[in-house]
């Protein structure tokens, strides 16, 4: 990283270098998009794998933490910001890292920062008659501001773009379909779009030529409730992005607050942790697997499932209460030690899922149709992977390495022998199969846990309120659909000064318009199944 620092500093001398959790560049807008470019292509620094809008109170910044595919462990924040908070502007870096399209969209939502030559400046997830922007800390939540209105408006056919022009800033309205496209409507209530999912989907004949998703229909504002709240009162938001990553989700939040805070985990919970982890991965890609067959129309693969799921849930209602929803980590440990029953009921477990990955690839992996609809099908190149920051068993089917819990162990995973399940053509059948052999992953690494869980404490003696000290805060975790992400700043009080989470399925999303051009409507189907995104995970 010195050759870095040098490298900027040559070319931006006023650029701010911090060395803190990860090395911290700060730059004037003006200098944004030459940093970004030296990062990108001269650096390697091809993920842009999560970009955050704050409110500073005196300006309005943006805070972009980048890796390296061929490395993901090696990481770097770039930050800029505008005094200009009546006219926010800074500029984009979407035709760099093509992840940022939609980051930044979000950004002008809650924040209201315009980013000059961004292809597509709408509102993501909030609606274009919304005033105000949710995330400042000036944002008048009234109601006589947004009053409840209950009439039908049509969907805007158009976007705007604000490109730089000579001196000054150009305002440029665009058509998002052509006047003669055929636009069919799939969700937002539509089962095999898995949540409140609204793709418009342009067709010539059979053929998408183009999809608009429009994913913002659930509107909770977790990340805005987490500021007036203290760190213990927001873990139970992060169980209900993800809900079938809820523990892994939870795991992620404890993991960076206790970092920050110094708080040492006793290993009895760590080992704990990492059984709970796996257990519910495997819960999620049986759901991934069960709802992918049933889209596709093959119903018994659906109760198959379910059947060997229930089992799943079973353990997690013994031991932590619940079932879709464990509320089990908490900060220090876990709430409340394993039920006595525990180890034997996961170690019967494990026969009884390895029976049911055979029954699965005999009953619907081979089968002629299946294979037809997913093989070929939905191809994302390794190239378009990284371009649009996805990751999880959805990247690894396109060849890239990038499971966290191998490449920078947590819990216990650096105890344990696991492969890393990697294929490189990149079709709704890569995914699909990527999936089945995780959990067989998941069953090994759970073997190797299960008798070795060390005596001692479940959970450390922990503050009423915790303060984290000042600063800012990364944690990034495998959950099942790829890297999830938390940043927190702190300015050393009880709540945290902003909070985000980085959704692993909005850019699954993100991803489907350029994946599914140029296939058939029946594919959609397929396709969007083999992402196996969760919509709640991304309208935070």
């Amino acid at each position: 990283m010195e050759n870095i620092k040098e490298l900027i500093l040559a070319k931006m001398s006023d650029a701010v270098i911090e060395d803190k959790q990860y090395l911290t560049v700060t730059v004037k807008p003006e200098d944004l998009r030459t940093l970004a470019k030296m990062l990108r292509y001269d650096e390697g620094f091809d993920y842009l794998i999560q970009l955050t809008g704050v409110d500073y109170g005196d300006n309005l910044g943006v805070v972009y933490l980048l890796a390296k595919s061929e490395d993901i462990a090696s990481s770097i924040v770039m930050k800029t910001a505008t005094a200009d908070k009546e006219n926010p502007t800074l500029p984009t870096v979407s035709d760099i890292w093509e992840a940022a399209n939609w980051n930044e969209r979000e950004v002008y939502d809650y924040f209201g920062v315009i980013f000059i030559n961004h292809p597509d400046m709408r509102h993501l997830f909030m609606t274009e008659r919304w005033k105000g922007y949710p995330l400042r800390k000036d944002y008048d939540a009234g109601r006589d501001v947004n009053p409840l209105d209950l009439k039908s408006y049509d969907m805007s056919d158009t976007t705007v773009s604000y490109v730089s022009e000579g001196d000054g800033i150009k305002k440029i309205e665009k058509k998002l379909f052509e006047d003669d496209d055929y636009v069919v409507n799939i969700g937002p209530q539509h089962p095999a779009t898995h949540g409140v999912l609204h793709f418009r989907t342009a067709l010539e004949g059979e053929i998408i030529k183009k999809i608009d998703a429009n994913c913002g229909y659930i509107h909770r504002g977790v990340e805005k409730l987490c500021e007036g709240l203290t760190y213990q009162q927001s873990l139970h938001f992060t169980d209900r992005l993800d809900y079938l990553s809820a523990h892994i989700y939870r795991h992620g939040l404890c993991l960076c607050v206790e970092k920050a805070a110094g708080i040492e985990v006793p290993e009895r919970a760590e080992v704990i942790r990492t059984i709970m982890d796996e257990l519910q991965r495997i819960d999620s890609h049986l759901i991934a697997w069960s709802c992918m067959c049933q889209d596709m129309g093959g119903l018994t693969a659906f109760i198959y499932g379910l059947r060997d799921r229930e089992k799943v849930l079973d353990i997690f209602e013994e031991t932590g209460g619940g079932r879709l929803i464990q509320n089990y980590n908490v900060i220090g440990g876990v709430m409340a030690d394993i039920h006595p029953n525990f180890v034997q009921r996961v170690k019967d477990f494990i026969p009884v899922m390895r029976k049911g990955l055979k029954e699965y690839h005999q009953l619907y992996t081979g089968n002629v149709i299946a294979r037809e609809r997913m093989i070929g099908v939905g191809v994302m190149s390794k190239e378009t992977a990284i371009a649009y920051g996805v990751t999880g068993p959805s990247a690894r089917a396109s060849g890239i390495h990038c499971d966290l819990r191998k490449i920078t162990p947590y819990a216990a995973y650096d105890k344990v022998e696991f492969k890393e399940i990697i294929r490189t053509k990149g079709d709704s059948m890569a995914r699909y199969m990527n999936r089945l052999d995780e959990i067989e992953e998941s069953l090994h690494i759970i073997e190797q846990l299960i008798d070795n869980i060390p005596e001692g404490d479940f959970c450390a003696k922990t503050k009423a309120i915790i303060k984290l000290p000042e600063g800012e805060y990364f944690q990034r975790i495998e959950g099942g659909r790829g890297e999830w992400g938390v940043y927190i700043l702190s300015k050393g009080e009880k709540t945290p000064y902003r909070i985000k989470f980085r959704s692993p399925c909005m850019t699954l999303v993100n991803a489907m318009d350029t994946i599914s051009r140029g296939g058939k409507f029946a594919d959609l189907i397929t396709i969007g199944g083999s992402m196996d995104y969760i919509i709640p995970d991304i309208d935070r």
